[in-house]
């Protein structure tokens, strides 16, 4: 256990103990039930009654009132794997220099163990203007069925979501969505020797070349333009044969300027090849600037900015901000770390956050 002296307040001393414990189990995607036990014995131990859902967990604060507005606090507790430059054990959680190493520490252990502190900082108020759901949830990382969307049902209506990620805790008033296309060029195989078929792989580079050189005419006010990157390309057999299939796969990271499916539909007019998106589920984000929680976090010194990053966000249909401890750039790399002065500014700034927001329906944008 940290003692980490007056320097810093009991919620801190509390939440970078919990985070170092989370970061001792393994809490890869799909495999986070560890995790989520110890996470619901940590809420169970302070009074709160827990629900669980494979391994997501839930809880609402005590004077629930169907009258009132529901704020939901979420961020998940997956981790993707540890690369391998990393030099530190990415499961024994470490302090050096104000840092708080180990593996999902900034993605996005620390926003969660803030969230968990601000939650349980207003869990008995009576006098709450709104409702507070508190979500730990799974396959965040993965955008997975059994996240997030697995219990937006049993939780009911949510009218604001404060998403906890990595954001230094600026406000994300606009988050980027992400389509992932399978295309294929076809061509006709034929003896490379004798220069006879139809080359794929030259069809397919045409079709590259196309989507390298395009822009979209529509840019989005907080998001910039959409990113369209080739990832992968496989093609060929063998050396001696025209090939009559080039696959190649396309990361668009997509906004608000156009949906998901005119995205889809704009590349498809483009370029010869077949396509085909594995989803469209993964939408761009954003709230309206004008929104309470947006002036009230600008009155408490939050900037605004706009998100390329993906989160849980982009399987919400309620109104949603992202806000939270830690720097995205650190996010996925080796030797992963959140400064715990970024945590107790976060506890801090997340109480600032609730306190006198009214998302009353006279005010709800």
């Amino acid at each position: 256990m940290f003692e980490l002296g007056e320097k810093y307040s009991p919620k801190t001393e509390e939440a970078v103990n919990l985070l170092a414990a989370m970061i001792g189990l393994e809490s890869f995607s799909r495999n986070e039930g560890l995790v989520a036990d110890y996470i619901k014995e940590f809420l169970f131990s302070k009074g709160v009654q827990v629900r669980r859902r494979n391994n997501n967990l839930w809880a609402t604060s005590t004077h629930w009132d169907d009258e009132k507005p529901t704020i939901l606090l979420n961020s998940h507790h997956d981790t993707v794997r540890p690369s391998k430059s990393y030099t530190l054990d990415p499961f024994e959680a470490q302090i050096i220099d104000g840092r708080l190493y180990g593996l999902g520490s900034n993605d996005a252990g620390g926003p969660l163990v803030s969230l968990i502190q601000a939650f349980l900082h207003f869990y008995d108020q009576d006098d709450l203007p709104y409702n507070l759901v508190l979500a730990a949830t799974a396959e965040e990382e993965i955008s997975g069925e059994n996240g997030i969307a697995s219990i937006l049902e049993e939780i009911g209506d949510i009218d604001l979501g404060i998403i906890g990620e990595p954001t230094l805790m600026d406000m994300a008033i606009a988050e980027k969505g992400l389509v992932v296309i399978d295309c294929e060029a076809k061509g006709k195989s034929g003896h490379a020797a004798r220069n006879e078929g139809v080359n794929a792989i030259y069809k397919a580079m045409t079709d590259i070349g196309k989507l390298k050189d395009f822009k979209f005419e529509k840019v989005s006010n907080h998001l910039g333009p959409i990113n369209v990157t080739v990832t992968q390309v496989e093609a060929g057999r063998q050396h001696n044969v025209v090939p009559d299939s080039c696959k190649f796969v396309i990361d668009v990271r997509t906004t608000d300027a156009y949906s998901n499916k005119e995205t889809v539909d704009i590349i498809s007019s483009l370029i010869e090849s077949e396509v085909e998106p594995r989803s469209l589920r993964l939408n761009s984000s954003g709230i309206s600037e004008d929104h309470p929680v947006v002036k009230r976090g600008e009155a408490i010194g939050m900037r605004k900015y706009g998100s390329p990053t993906l989160s849980d966000q982009a399987l919400l249909d309620f109104t949603t901000i992202k806000i939270g401890p830690g720097d995205s750039a650190r996010s996925h790399t080796a030797d992963e770390y959140i400064y715990v002065d970024e945590i107790e500014n976060g506890i801090n700034l997340y109480i600032k956050l609730l306190n006198h927001l009214d998302i009353s329906p006279a005010v709800k944008l």
